[in-house]
């Protein structure tokens, strides 16, 4: 099949013309999206269902009630298991494409979900929540990379894509709090709370079966025809031939060069080096600053402290600024600046810290190491979320809450001096041209052309 098969192609494409895809013009990408999206809707509602359900796995389990370890086992095994998840990702999404990649994550986590809720004792819940992230690790890796494998040249609004992705984890955060609610008088309560995400999974199981594989990773792996197939859902037919002239390209470049990639590479290599230097820094900063702490201060911790019964912990968690205002002492002007202050918190980190570090993972990569270095990036965010989840309350145990915010502030000031310096602008650049970024901060520029770099920063 070539371009010329398709209705309204002239065989050439003018190079001055660069018509910019949004999601919400392109009825496949808009499918696309909101499908892969389930995977972010799976992602926050494992890490907000935990908290409410684990009130009444202590009262369900005698081992649990007596034993904070291994409460914070149960908890904290999710993110074991989306480390491992997060690891292995990348291999599978360069071995057998994104969307198989994105099945074999909707199977681990229902069988996951459905362990848990049939759990007979704690070690089962345990294996079901190691279950469950190993797909929520899986998903995390291939949900960026799927959105950006359907834009292969970064002229689409990749940005908005994964933001999506991000707005779909807020969202399962929340209707997490909502379905804790919803069951707190139901038989069986905790089962229904974590067995019920097993829904989700299987709905975008069988949508995912509907859309087609990665255009890029077709063309790369599989079949250039059925690549063009999907490229002229997306591309009118005067761009699709200048994608298909780059998707050629750099299938001969990796032919000629025979590329064995191993890890040893992503170290040894210095602009390699440089770009998931820069991705992963961003991921650690994005725990670091603090967010997940307001996930992770479960109801158990915040209002039995403040004495309100079970059902009532789980409403008002839906609403955590309340949450910290009612912690406050008296109700005094310092429990609204606190109150203030978190959900400014919260609105600067929800368009910045929130998507910036998936979207600039999944853009700044070469074709080659894009996989790996996204799944190695991926595990630094889990890695770094487990840390801060271990670690906070011992914090504000030992030195006090104001001074471990003051701490995550200090934090904050180094994410903007690393971002500032380390991370350059993307918007609008093929991944040719953020590859020749990369080249020209390890190497220099090349004498009399134009620095990309600063065409990147003046974009």
């Amino acid at each position: 099949m070539t371009i010329e098969s398709f209705p309204g192609s002239s065989g050439y494409i003018d190079a001055d013309v660069d018509k910019k895809i949004t999601y919400f013009s392109n009825g496949y990408v808009l499918g696309l999206t909101l499908v892969a999206g389930i995977g972010g809707l799976l992602f926050g509602y494992d890490t907000g269902v935990i908290s409410g359900a684990l009130l009444y796995i202590r009262d369900d389990f005698e081992a649990v009630e007596k034993s904070s370890l291994l409460q914070e086992t149960i908890v904290s095994m999710a993110l074991v298991g989306a480390m491992i998840g997060s690891a292995a990702g990348g291999w599978i999404n360069d071995a057998y494409g994104r969307k198989r990649a994105t099945l074999l994550a909707d199977v681990v986590f229902a069988i996951g979900s459905l362990v848990m809720a049939a759990a007979p004792n704690p070690y089962v819940l345990i294996l079901g929540r190691l279950l469950v992230g190993l797909g929520v690790g899986v998903a995390s890796v291939t949900a960026p990379m799927l959105y950006c494998r359907s834009c292969p040249n970064l002229k689409i609004n990749v940005g908005g894509l994964v933001s999506t992705n991000v707005l779909m984890i807020t969202g399962g955060q929340f209707l997490s709090y909502l379905v804790n609610l919803a069951f707190t008088e139901v038989p069986g309560t905790w089962r229904w709370m974590l067995g019920v995400a097993a829904v989700p999974a299987i709905v975008q199981f069988f949508l995912m079966l509907l859309l087609p594989e990665s255009p890029r990773w077709l063309y790369m792996k599989k079949s250039k025809s059925e690549a063009i197939v999907v490229l002229s859902k997306i591309y009118d037919p005067y761009r699709l031939e200048e994608e298909l002239d780059q998707l050629s390209n750099n299938l001969e470049e990796e032919k000629q060069r025979k590329i064995a990639i191993s890890y040893l590479d992503i170290f040894r290599i210095k602009e390699i080096r440089l770009a998931f230097f820069a991705g992963a820094g961003l991921q650690a900063f994005q725990q670091f600053t603090g967010i997940n702490t307001v996930m992770y201060y479960s109801p158990q911790h915040k209002f039995q402290m403040a004495g309100f019964p079970t059902s009532n912990q789980l409403s008002l968690s839906t609403i955590p600024h309340i949450a910290f205002f009612l912690e406050s002492s008296g109700f005094t002007n310092v429990g609204w600046l606190a109150v203030l202050g978190l959900a400014l918190y919260i609105a600067f980190f929800a368009p910045g810290m929130g998507p910036v570090p998936w979207t600039v993972n999944s853009e700044i990569y070469p074709e080659s190491y894009r996989g790996i270095c996204g799944g190695m990036s991926a595990t630094v965010n889990w890695i770094s979320n487990l840390i801060v989840a271990q670690s906070f309350l011992s914090i504000a145990d030992a030195v006090g809450t104001g001074s471990t915010f003051l701490i995550l502030a200090g934090i904050a000031v180094g994410a903007f001096g690393f971002v500032f310096v380390f991370i350059p602008e993307t918007k609008g650049l093929t991944f040719d041209e953020v590859e020749r970024i990369w080249k020209e901060k390890a190497w220099g520029s090349s004498r009399g052309s134009e620095s990309l770099l600063e065409k990147g920063d003046e974009s």
